[in-house]
């Protein structure tokens, strides 16, 4: 039991206090013990109360001990001699001289609770050969033990067990009578000084955590499992001990067990690539549960997905084919992988993916920049053109198309067709509707009128020169002006006037000379 602090004065009558209150619980005189402190508790000084070592049995116990530290999976099972007297501030010291563990690094637990310094072996139950205690090592850094103050306390320690076995030694040691004088002491002669030896340098790599100082060839820190300094590199001057050929040896062929199981399991995958490479859908090996439907699966129920070995059930999948918007349909889990054709091919029947494709080409169609669409009612024929074509003959339907008039006129030219569309629009709603498809095209800029014939003319690509197909005129697509005078190619008199002097005919000419 403690109390506050008392005068310096006190000290002396509590002293004596302190004793006689030992003698009275000895004794197990009640009364008197109550009285003593009383005396105590009026001078307020901290007085300790503990139980004689000699109570408890003398008997060495062997205590079966698991260490585990922050870095490891398991304990390490560990006996230690002790008695059930001893406390756990003295088996810390013990654990520190036989294994090198600070004492602030150790924390013991018995019965599921962590045990106090004075608490004793026996207040835990420890009384017996084969009860087990738990030792957790902690960290360095997680204590702020540092290099020096480790070595402080180790040089304390040694010190203290110094001053120990000179106490034990007896008196008159070696012979000497005490009754007689000492021998007088001849005078020492002046020895020459020697030269001061140099320390040989220690080898090793300083833990930038904990400050210890570790064997060169450690992969981490032997104190607190710290990672070596990548810019170390061990000195080739350094032989490692026969502990570190043993511990590289054991990393080596530990090394080489990785790399092959590794290899092997590379190999079991490439065999298992051969035999599914065959197959349109791959199946599910294991259970798992479907992320869209949340469907448990059964092995060989589910679709493993090629590209991101995602499993989902073939309902889900079959839903998101039929149901995409899209020419490529993405996995179901949000990730940037797509279905493959055979996979969608195997999921759809024939008439879900006959549909699927006719969407696949209503989706190119549309999103071609140059493509062109057969103008006979209800065919499906349609084309990517290029700059030099002007006619599509429609696989179909057998039609020629005019890509030009953006028509079908068998048996007149463009001239005569637009001719003759103007006349008929007057009557003919269908003629009405060409002909303001026209009249947009040239609003829009997207066509233009030939400046000798009249014709409608578009570019379709490249460059800014165009050619009637009519009258063969040569036109400045920008300017809208024949390209030549009325001398024809190389009169540079009338026209677009191109190169004349250096300079282009327009800001946004694109070579049309």
């Amino acid at each position: 039991m403690e109390t506050g602090i008392s005068p310096r004065s006190n000290l002396k009558e509590a002293e004596e206090l302190a004793l006689s209150l030992s003698e009275a619980l000895s004794c197990g005189d009640t009364d008197e013990a109550i009285e003593l402190c009383k005396k105590l508790s009026q001078l307020s000084v901290p007085v300790s109360v503990s139980i004689d070592s000699s109570v408890y049995p003398q008997d060495s116990i062997r205590l079966m001990v698991g260490v585990e530290d922050a870095q490891s999976d398991n304990y390490i099972p560990l006996t230690v001699m002790v008695s059930s007297g001893m406390t756990i501030g003295q088996l810390k010291d013990k654990i520190n001289q036989d294994f090198g563990f600070h004492p602030l690094l150790q924390r013991w637990v018995i019965g599921k609770r962590i045990a106090k310094d004075q608490d004793t072996l026996y207040y835990h139950g420890i009384r017996k050969n084969g009860d087990q205690a738990f030792l957790f090592i902690l960290s360095a850094q997680s204590v702020h033990l540092t290099r020096h103050q480790y070595q402080q306390d180790q040089e304390q320690q040694r010190l203290e067990g110094i001053v120990d076995s000179i106490r034990l030694l007896p008196r008159g040691l070696g012979g000497i009578n005490e009754n007689k004088a000492p021998p007088p002491v001849p005078p020492k002669k002046p020895v020459a000084k020697k030269p001061a030896m140099l320390l040989k340098p220690q080898l090793g790599w300083e833990c930038v955590m904990c400050t210890y100082l570790n064997k060169p060839t450690r992969p981490g820190c032997e104190m607190c499992g710290g990672d070596r300094p990548e810019d170390y590199r061990v000195p080739d001057i350094y032989k490692p001990d026969e502990e570190e050929v043993e511990r590289i040896e054991q990393e080596q062929l530990a090394l080489l067990q990785f790399e092959l199981a590794q290899q092997e399991e590379r190999e079991q995958n490439y065999l298992y690539f051969l035999a599914t490479d065959d197959q349109n859908l791959i199946a599910n090996t294991t259970a798992a549960d479907c992320p869209v439907c949340f469907t448990a699966m059964a092995p060989g129920d589910g679709v493993v997905l090629r590209e991101c070995l995602h499993t989902f059930c073939r309902e889900c999948l079959k839903e998101t084919i039929v149901n995409s918007q899209d020419a490529e349909v993405s996995c179901p889990d949000n990730c940037d992988s797509k279905l493959l054709d055979r996979e969608i091919k195997e999921l759809l029947t024939e008439e879900e993916l006959q549909r699927f494709l006719e969407l696949r080409l209503n989706i190119a169609e549309s999103r071609s920049e140059h493509s062109f669409h057969c103008q006979t009612p209800n065919c499906r024929g349609w084309c990517i053109y290029e700059d030099d074509i002007n006619e599509f003959n429609c696989p179909l339907c057998n039609e020629t198309n005019c890509i030009l008039c953006r028509a079908i006129h068998n048996g007149m030219n463009c001239k005569d067709y637009q001719d003759d569309l103007r006349i008929r629009a007057e009557n003919d709603k269908a003629a009405q509707q060409t002909k303001q498809m026209l009249d947009n095209l040239l609003q829009n800029g997207e066509a233009m009128k030939c400046p000798r014939c009249d014709i409608i003319v578009q570019k379709k690509d490249g460059c800014d020169w165009i050619c009637c197909l009519m009258c063969k005129t040569e036109i400045c697509w920008v300017t809208k002006q024949a390209r030549w005078g009325p001398d024809g190619r190389g009169d540079t008199s009338g026209g677009c006037r191109c190169r004349v002097n250096n300079q282009p005919c327009h800001p946004n000419c694109q070579n049309c000379h």
